[in-house]
């Protein structure tokens, strides 16, 4: 799992701010100006030209589930593959998107932590039990393709995820509730100044029962609750070197357990990551990041008839590292400059075994895996000609699979099935281009265009899997998913507090990876020629004195173009792609550390498959937050998950169906906030 290496690169960013302390020790003066973030380089002038939203961390802190993936749900066009949370789904499901693009499970979306990619190495899914709320400082969710500086990955949109600073805790942050169900949710964080600089760490702990995501008409003896048990922990330090220089390290490990539907239906997640990030911000600024991140994953599948293990993938260990480098030159008052290049490279492989469900005896034994490597090299200027931002951008990445396979060997070792995948590479330009212009203090226009790029998933390519009765076999021959789009926008904000955001937007992706349908219990993993995605997304937001209004709706046409293809798919909607998503909060905060909040949110009809059979219905849901101040640094928390415990189909294949979340009642005290 490569712990040394991630506990070394967290022990050199720890001892520096010791040495620079000594450094700076006699000129106090100076060092008492050096103000240091612990973020990475200021956004340029043309992001408004893109569909951004912005999440601050009080509305980060106060979701009334506590979990991240609600936070982002009000976000529209934020998208799950299932709609389970990370309470109660394996795991590997864990694939976000943006704008209802539909396919599997692997996210479509790019995924940052203080700029480091959090996709799983071998999966493409997000750890999201790991992503503690209380930790992060700021969200910001860009819709719409095109990698440019993000890095490749960025299909859907990015997610920029910003630890919180010092500025932003207390020195000592604590908090403990606990549901009608007896589970439990505990986090604390401790920040402090080291020097001209700081130390934030962090720690969480998930624990409970679990509830019932089998309906009560198909449970039995065998049948098990989703019990969860989760924790993580961050530790991050920020330094100056001097007056423009800083040095960020970070490090996270977190572990998370599972059980669904069966006795003995476990699965695991583990991780460890580190990182360093030098960024500058002088004459020329620039921002230099270099990560490492081992993972691993393991599952138990049980028969869904005789409830006995059929299938225990043991060991999936999984690497990625990489880095990156940006470049701000400066080339005048009205431009930003931007050059760099990425890197990111992944490598795992499965370890699994096959078991009867009859004798119980070993039958099989798989093993599968490989390597991906992602060389990227950009460019972007944006020019700004007094109330008009023009953007543009080229991207250039070297993509290679390399190393791939899978192969299976009977109970006497001999090999019933193989696979060698040639090596492949290729080259691909992307690109992205945009502009923004204030045709008044109150009124925005924007338009961009953009591509974007996303590598298959080693999963995706030699891993095939069993949703019993149903075989979804891997396919070592895909290719590289391509976007291309565009969108127009207006943002406008009549009066003060007021604001409304409308974007209209045509998105096409080729190539799109899916499990296609083969026969009745088989399907396979293949490209599509396309899928289209046109719609609206809408966001309001109003303030006025204590009361705060804040909401989102996506509409979104959907459809797979199977034109000059075998596949009978030509104008169905995507498989788990909603045509409605909407979501309204709304907020009382008549005093200092008070706050009443309700959510309201809705999910459209999604089809399980991609034959637009065995749909899931739309599920509204109610949510709710209270939080009173009682004295000192101690605050009652009061919340409440689907408070009209609203029937949420999270699976249906073949009549067999899944859950989510009950109406759940939280009850807790938090400390510092």
């Amino acid at each position: 799992m490569q712990k040394p290496m991630c506990l070394t690169l967290v022990a050199v960013a720890f001892a520096a701010p010791a040495s620079l302390a000594a450094q700076e020790s006699g000129d106090a003066a100076i060092a008492a100006e050096i103000v240091v973030t612990g973020k990475g380089l200021a956004e340029t002038p043309a992001a408004p030209a893109y569909a951004v939203t912005e999440i601050a961390r009080e509305e980060i802190v106060t979701s009334s589930s506590g979990r991240i993936e609600d936070v982002l749900s009000s976000v529209a066009g934020f998208q799950q593959f299932r709609r389970s949370d990370s309470r109660s789904s394996n795991p590997s499901a864990q694939g976000i998107t943006l704008r209802a693009l539909g396919g599997n499970a692997s996210s479509r979306a790019l995924v940052l932590l203080d700029g480091v990619p959090m996709v799983d190495p071998f999966f493409g899914y997000i750890p999201l039990s790991a992503l503690a709320p209380e930790g992060l400082g700021s969200i910001r969710v860009t819709r719409g393709g095109g990698s440019g500086p993000f890095g490749a990955g960025a299909l859907a949109g990015t997610v920029e995820l910003t630890s919180a600073g010092i500025d932003m805790l207390a020195p000592v942050n604590a908090s403990l509730l606990i549901n009608d169900r007896a589970e439990t949710e505990a986090s604390a964080s401790v920040a402090q100044k080291l020097g001209s600089g700081f130390v934030v760490a962090n720690g969480r702990w998930d624990r409970g029962q679990g509830f019932h995501t089998t309906p009560a008409s198909d449970r039995v003896p065998a049948t098990a609750r989703a019990a969860f048990d989760s924790w993580s922990i961050g530790v991050r330090g920020v330094v100056p070197l001097n007056d423009t220089v800083e040095l960020q390290a970070r490090g996270l490990a977190f572990d998370d357990r599972r059980t669904l539907r069966f006795d003995g239906a476990d699965s695991s997640s583990q991780g460890q990551d580190a990182s360093i990030r030098l960024v500058g911000r002088g004459n020329w600024q620039f921002d230099a990041l270099a990560y490492v991140q081992a993972r691993n994953f393991t599952n138990i599948v049980v028969s869904s008839t005789r409830f006995v293990p059929v299938l225990d993938q043991r060991n999936t260990p999984s690497t990625g590292l990489g880095g990156k480098i940006e470049l701000r030159p400066p080339v005048g008052p009205d431009n930003v400059l931007r050059l760099g290049a990425d890197y990111r490279r992944v490598s795992g492989e499965l370890q699994e075994d096959a078991y009867s469900a009859f004798t119980g005896r070993l039958t099989e034994t798989r093993r599968a895996g490989g390597r991906n490597s992602d060389l990227g090299l950009f460019v972007e200027n944006d020019w700004s000609l007094g109330a008009l931002v023009l953007t543009g951008g080229l991207r250039a990445d070297r993509t290679v699979i390399e190393n791939g396979f899978y192969r299976a060997r009977n109970a006497a070792g001999a090999v019933v099935s193989e696979t060698i995948a040639p090596d492949r590479s290729d080259w691909a330009l992307t690109y992205r281009a945009g502009a923004a212009f204030d045709a008044s203090p109150a009124l925005r226009l924007r338009a961009a265009a953009y591509s974007g790029l996303r590598l298959p998933t080693l999963n995706e390519l030699y891993r095939p899997f069993v949703v019993f009765p149903v075989v979804t076999e891997a396919n070592a021959d895909l290719q590289n998913e391509r976007l291309e789009g565009f969108e127009a926008g207006v943002d406008f904000k009549p009066a003060e507090g007021v604001s409304l955001s409308v974007t209209a937007f045509d998105n096409r992706v080729k190539n799109a990876i899916a499990n296609v349908t083969l026969a009745t219990n088989l399907r396979q993993r293949q490209n599509l020629p396309a899928v289209d995605a046109r719609g609206l997304e809408l966001a309001a937001s109003v303030k006025r004195g204590t009361i705060s209004l804040d909401g989102s709706l996506a509409y979104t046409d959907a459809t797979v173009d199977g034109r000059g293809s075998s596949l009978d798919l030509d104008g169905k909607r995507p498989p788990q792609t909603p045509e409605w998503a909407a979501s309204l909060t709304m907020a009382w905060r008549p005093a200092a550390g008070w706050l009443a909040a309700a959510t309201l949110r809705h999910v459209g009809a999604q089809f399980e498959s991609d034959l637009e059979t065995d749909r899931l219905p739309p599920a509204t849901t109610i949510g709710a937050y209270f939080q009173a101040p009682l004295g000192g640094k101690f605050s009652l928390v009061l919340r409440g998950e689907n408070l009209t415990d609203e029937t949420i189909v999270t699976r249906n294949s073949g009549g067999s169906i899944d859950l989510g979340v009950p109406r759940t009642l939280w009850a807790g005290l938090r400390f510092g906030y």
